[in-house]
């Protein structure tokens, strides 16, 4: 007897290389690898570079201290997937990547490296220190970066410590001096007493700290014209939170058109703001008042209020308190009530303690009235002789119940207690800052019009979200001048000379311009290495002719380093330019380097550096608490890369929107790994189906394609529009989501399902087959190049399995982005309409399997009612209906099917399924009654028995 056929060798089985674990940790060095061997990155550029439109991606430097973090990761991948789009679709994009190397964190990574080393040292052998410090972790950052699959000039960074970009810095410098926009002044700036150093609003952060809140009364001297108030002890009532700025208490402000109430309080008389007087009563005499707390707030002051409204000795408007006098507490001094419109209502008394040396406000009201910027702490916040001998040499924050004990025993302090606010701290070191009033180097917003250019240029700039226009606006509408000096070492020198003679400030572009030069050769060192002569030239001072001068000690805030980086990096620069055409960054840097750069091109340009500036949020954990070491909840993104692979890191960046805050967590991380699986099998299963495929002999022509082949195409192409619409957008997330939906639903769900039977039982070289095979490729192939800029390591790896290697670019990124094409929209809404149809016969299918009335879905035989248009609509894909529907038979009835149901979701549709009628072919697994037909193959159907037979 014969032996029986193996048909399993006759189907046309899946076969490729790409494999279906991804081992993304042992794979993807591998590639990195092949891009650099083969410069893919270098070369698009240059062949973009021949004849396209330049896109310039800026990237804005992360500093120079410690390994990576998440954020970092999130930030250059983000950039990345700009990069690589803007590439793939025609632009030469040469992408600069930076670093931040100046400032204080290296500054005091490197002093505890050194220890009572540093102060055998020379200010240029500490600056070399921190030089070296900056290198190492430049080399370090770089290596991780490049991990990520990172496009970028990795071999030339631009560095803020090169002494090119350093030089470029001091020319900037020298353009806001030629301007007038550099001044040297004595105002209150925000100043670290740990780090001994001014600090800039960026350098600032906010948060939760305790402070003393005390309620003061200053003895009146002279000056009250009411008649009410004569032979009374006069006091004008205070609130502070900062005790330890009184000795510098130099005015009292009052709002000249707020009433104000003159209050007798035991054996005295307080002046206090009418709206506000019983707020003040609750906190220092409560049984004066005769409301309970919870109806204070906004209540009118009334007999009603008042447990003996007769103590109302007298009312005074602020304008008639203008010239008071009245005695310091403590202090051998008298001083003034003065007018201040920034007096306000909203706590306190309505009376301000106003202390020039120590606050933004007090100092503009001062500046009016001629008032001392008086301060009596130095460097360290530890008083001076001039807070008098009981605070000498107290630190201010120390001195606050030093001060409260002065106040007791002098009968001044009316009331004190605590308060839980929101309050400055330094950036870096995370302690709680001081205003306090020295000189200091600043850039004028008000010069030049800088502020009003500034915003006007926002207004030119496309925000990303459009939420930081508002944030950016406010924050430079509402800015003072811009403190850039630093009394650290390790930074851009303040190229600024001093008369010897009459100590003089010399501001020249000229004296800045001969720095730059030597800085140019020998790096900022030179500066403090060269005497002064090297930089004067001929300059003479113009107070007192001197000729003789001394060097400027101090150095540039780190925020104007990185904030000329368009003009050091960008500005004349082959394939770059200003204004870049995007800046990307995380939201804080709307107060940082959008600020700053903003500030600096429109004072030395007057034009903004940018076009468009797109904003991330924050990574927290999957809580939504922020990522920190002390919560526990930091990963260090190298054991998550070597647990999951780069690849599943950037699909996490592009599955989030950026515009919120991103989580990260275990369950995410596992998610994400699902979705890639599912994107991964898909490009799997399209390439395994092409190992017999050779475009150039086996591609079908479009006029040729079945209509399911067509619509597949069309499906291809609503999804290279929403993938090209989302990137030039910026959603990566939409983009990754449309990649989902693709391969889940248009091609595992649907065409993939439908076809699976064709591509395994047609004979292999059919032209049905042959014409999936051509749709297949069409669909891997833009598949492929979609998904590189954010799926990079798995499109180079799912390109190189790709058929038709002799004619395929060498890398993925060399193909470009596809075209999407013209859209029949008549065969998408048919292809809707049928593919409801199938939903609605799959539902019932799936109840018949469960019944046990059909096993596979091939084993039944659906008959579909129906009437009118629906039916005549079905009758036209009657053929195709059982390959659709994946049974073996379809019948189609007008009116009811018997014994049919609803067909759910179809209207006028009832669906019956039933066992499908005739012989199993044993290969294809259909029912037929023409089984058998060829004595040779008795067990096939005709199709097999075709394809078998060849």
């Amino acid at each position: 007897m014969a032996e029986a056929p193996d048909y399993k060798k006759t189907v046309n089985l899946p076969s490729t290389g790409f494999p279906m674990k991804a081992n993304l940790p042992q794979r993807e060095p591998g590639i990195l690898e092949k891009w650099a061997e083969g410069r893919i990155y270098e070369s698009l550029l240059e062949r973009n570079a021949k004849g396209g439109e330049r896109f310039v991606m800026h990237d804005g430097p992360p500093y120079a201290n410690n390994h990576i973090h998440q954020g970092h990761m999130l930030n250059k991948v983000l950039k990345d997937f700009v990069v690589k789009f803007r590439a793939m679709e025609g632009k030469a994009v040469r992408f600069v990547p930076g670093w931040d190397c100046h400032g204080l964190p290296i500054e005091l990574q490197v002093d505890k490296k050194l220890g009572p080393k540093k102060r055998e040292m020379s200010k240029n052998e500490i600056r070399d220190a921190c030089r070296a410090y900056a290198t190492e972790w430049i080399d370090v950052q770089r290596k991780e970066f490049r991990r990520l699959g990172i496009f970028a000039e990795w071999e030339n960074p631009y560095l803020t410590m090169n002494f090119g970009y350093e030089a470029a810095i001091v020319r900037e410098l020298a353009r806001f001096a030629a301007r007038g926009g550099l001044y040297r002044g004595k105002k209150p700036v925000y100043w670290c007493i740990f780090d001994r150093t001014a600090l800039a609003e960026a350098e600032v952060e906010y948060a939760d700290h305790t402070s003393p809140s005390i309620y003061v009364g200053f003895d009146v001297t002279a000056g009250l014209q009411q008649p009410e108030l004569q032979g009374e002890k006069v006091q004008v009532a205070i609130w502070t939170t900062t005790p330890w700025t009184l000795p510098a208490n130099l005015a009292v402000a009052v709002h000249p058109e707020f009433t104000y109430v003159a209050y007798r309080l035991g054996d005295r008389t307080v002046i206090v703001a009418k709206d506000l007087l019983l707020q003040f009563l609750a906190a220092v005499a409560p049984d004066h008042v005769a409301l309970k707390d919870v109806e204070l707030a906004g209540a009118e002051l009334s007999s009603a209020s008042l447990t003996d409204a007769s103590r109302i000795v007298a009312y005074v408007e602020g304008k008639d308190l203008e010239g008071v006098r009245y005695r310091h507490p403590f202090l051998d001094r008298e001083s003034q009530v003065i007018l201040g419109e920034h007096v306000t209502l909203e706590q306190g008394t309505g009376l301000v303690h106003t202390a020039p040396g120590h606050g933004q406000e007090d100092y503009e009201v001062g500046l009016k009235y001629g008032l001392e910027v008086l301060n009596p702490v130095d460097d360290g916040g530890y008083f001076t002789d001039a807070a008098g001998a009981r605070l000498q040499g107290k630190r201010v924050f120390d001195a606050n119940a030093e001060v409260i004990q002065m106040l007791t025993e002098s009968a001044h302090l009316l009331q004190q207690q605590k308060l839980e606010h929101s309050y400055p701290h330094c950036w870096r070191c995370s302690n709680p800052v001081i205003f306090r009033g020295t000189d200091q180097w600043f850039i004028s917003m008000e010069k030049n019009d800088l502020r009003k250019e500034a915003l006007e240029e926002i207004d030119k700039v496309r925000w990303i979200p459009k939420w930081g226009r508002e944030r950016i606006h406010g924050m430079i509408e509402n800015r003072p001048d811009w403190c850039i000096s630093r009394q650290r070492v390790w930074g851009t020198p303040i190229t600024v000379l001093y008369c010897e003679g009459c100590d003089e400030a010399l501001v020249d572009a000229d004296v800045m311009e001969r720095a730059a030069q030597h800085i140019e050769k020998e790096g900022g060192n030179a500066w403090f290495a060269r005497p002064a002569s090297d930089f004067a030239g001929d300059a003479k001072c113009g107070k007192c002719g001197g000729s003789s001068f001394k060097k400027e000690n101090d150095i540039l805030d780190v925020w104007f380093d990185s904030g000329v980086s368009f003009a050091a990096v960008l500005d004349g620069q082959e394939h770059l330019g200003v204004p870049a055409d995007l800046y990307l960054e995380g939201s804080d840097q709307h107060r940082g380097w959008f600020h700053s750069s903003m500030l600096c091109s429109v004072g030395t340009r007057d034009k903004a550096p940018y076009k468009a500036v797109l904003t991330h949020g924050f990574v927290v954990d999957g809580e939504g608490r922020k990522i920190s070491k002390k919560l526990g909840n930091y990963v260090d993104p190298l054991k998550l890369i070597e647990r999951y692979g780069a690849e599943v890191m950037r699909l996490w960046v592009a599955s989030e929107d950026y515009r919120n805050d991103i989580r990260t967590s275990e369950g995410i991380f596992q998610q994400l790994g699902e979705g890639y699986f599912k994107i991964r099998n898909t490009l799997r299963y399209l390439l395994s189906n092409l190992f017999d495929f050779d475009p150039k002999q086996h591609t079908v022509a479009a006029s040729e394609l079945p209509e399911l082949e067509r619509w597949a195409l069309q499906r291809l192409g609503v999804f290279t529009k929403r993938v090209r619409k989302a990137y030039e957008d910026y959603e990566f997330h939409l983009a990754y989501k449309a990649a989902l939906d693709f391969c889940a639903v248009d091609m595992s769900a649907v065409y993939l399902d439908i076809r699976k039977d064709l591509l395994y039982c047609n004979g292999a070289d059919s032209k049905e087959r042959r014409a999936t095979q051509t749709v297949l490729y069409a669909i891997a192939r833009d598949l492929v190049r979609l998904l590189a800029p954010v799926l990079s390591f798995t499109a180079e790896e799912a390109w190189g399995f790709l058929p038709g290697e002799a004619d395929r670019e060498a890398s993925v990124f060399h193909a470009g982005l596809p075209e999407a094409g013209a859209t029949d929209e008549a065969l998408l809404t048919r292809y809707e309409r049928l593919l409801e149809v199938r939903g609605a016969v799959s539902k019932h299918l799936e109840v018949a399997r469960r019944e046990k009335k059909i096993g596979k879905s091939l084993d039944a035989r659906v008959v579909l009612g129906a009437e009118g248009d629906l039916l005549a609509f079905l009758r036209q894909y009657q053929a195709e209906l059982p390959t659709e529907l994946i049974v073996s038979q379809v019948e189609l009835v007008e009116g009811a099917a018997p014994n049919g149901l609803p067909g759910e979701g179809v209207a006028g549709l009832t669906v019956a399924v039933e066992q499908a009628r005739g012989e199993k072919c044993v290969r294809c697994w259909t029912w037929t009654t023409e089984r058998g037909q060829n004595p040779a193959h008795p067990e096939l159907c005709p199709r097999c028995t075709a394809a078998v037979a060849g």
